[in-house]
């Protein structure tokens, strides 16, 4: 008889759930655009017992982390995203040494030893340079979706330096190049370098060490991807699903902390 774990990453603007049967094998997974203080959480945990075709009864142990973890009732245990991001990132790749994990409203840099755990990290959590917010903004000024922004810059010929770190300067930056006529994808090219450059000043604090890892709903984006390959000089892997390393995380802890 399998046995079932869950995890469940809460973050800002989306939550994420991984169902997880006997610690190694992703059952289900689910995201949902919607993150802490709404129905998201709850959405995103249906969503998996809904695709597994089990009830929440059969499972046996769930562990609840990120940003939103704190009020989620939900859940037997809840663990830092530090430790989760960890854990699955490790899981995943397990040569993996330094992840960058780019949110909706923060961004961490964490390093790892050989056996997957914690040695450091830092964290930018008090403002939105260098988050998915940030793009989320730029796109808006620029008129675009942000999904549509990874595609803009492949076309640039020339990058717009977008100088102001500060999100609402950044705004106000961008519409003055429109003013001045810069070709939209040159100043698409000019966010995805900006916000390499804020992550380069984040990890530069711990060390690029290979082999490194991209997270987040960010890493979507394969504009700031080689924009911080080129910054870096170093090559970056991102997960098949880079929103869900938490959840995913948080899910092999659970079968963990079940298995004691």
């Amino acid at each position: 008889m399998l046995i079932y774990t869950l995890g469940i990453d809460i973050g800002s603007i989306t939550s994420k759930a991984v169902l997880l049967a006997d610690g190694h094998r992703v059952i289900a997974s689910s995201l949902v655009k919607a993150g802490t203080g709404t129905r998201g959480p709850e959405e995103a945990v249906d969503g998996v017992l809904t695709s597994a075709g089990i009830d929440r009864q059969l499972v046996k142990y769930a562990v609840v982390t990120g940003y939103g973890r704190v009020t989620y009732e939900g859940a037997d245990a809840e663990v830092s995203e530090i430790t989760c991001h960890a854990r699955g990132v490790h899981f995943l790749v397990p040569e993996a040494r330094t992840i960058i994990d780019i949110g909706g409203q923060d961004a961490k840099a964490i390093r790892l030893d050989l056996h997957g755990r914690v040695v450091d990290f830092v964290m930018n959590e008090k403002c939105a340079a260098g988050t998915g917010r940030f793009l989320e903004v730029m796109a808006q000024a620029l008129g675009y979706e942000v999904g549509d922004l990874a595609k803009l810059g492949e076309k640039s010929r020339e990058v717009v330096p977008i100088s102001s770190t500060c999100t609402v300067f950044a705004e106000s930056e961008i519409i003055s190049h429109l003013a001045a006529k810069k070709q939209v994808e040159d100043i698409v090219a000019g966010i995805h370098h900006s916000i390499a450059r804020r992550i380069m000043g984040l990890v530069g604090r711990l060390g690029f060490v290979e082999k490194v890892v991209l997270t987040g709903g960010v890493a979507k984006n394969w504009g700031v991807q080689k924009a911080l390959e080129e910054l870096s000089r170093h090559l970056l892997t991102v997960p098949p699903e880079p929103q869900l390393t938490g959840a995913l995380g948080a899910a092999l802890i659970a079968w963990d902390r079940h298995s004691v």
